[in-house]
């Protein structure tokens, strides 16, 4: 049982860190449009994360609220 759940936790913190990757990549590019979008896609996975207990909700919070940060921030 704990490591089936270990299995799928890890492919959830997974799929999150790949969300989270595409809007630091366009935060770089400097595509704004691009990063709105991926931010967009991220916040729900993000949020997601907290309601399957995989990340803490502040976790969570934090990185929404750097990552549309640093969105806003863009020229």
């Amino acid at each position: 049982k704990i490591a089936r759940r270990t299995e799928v936790n890890k492919a959830r913190r997974s799929r999150v860190r790949t969300f989270v990757r595409k809007v630091e990549e366009a935060i770089a590019s400097g595509d704004k449009a691009a990063a709105q979008e991926a931010l967009k896609a991220a916040q729900p996975e993000l949020m997601r994360a907290v309601t399957r207990g995989v990340m803490h909700k502040n976790t969570s919070s934090r990185k929404v609220s750097r990552l549309s940060k640093r969105v806003g921030a863009m020229a």
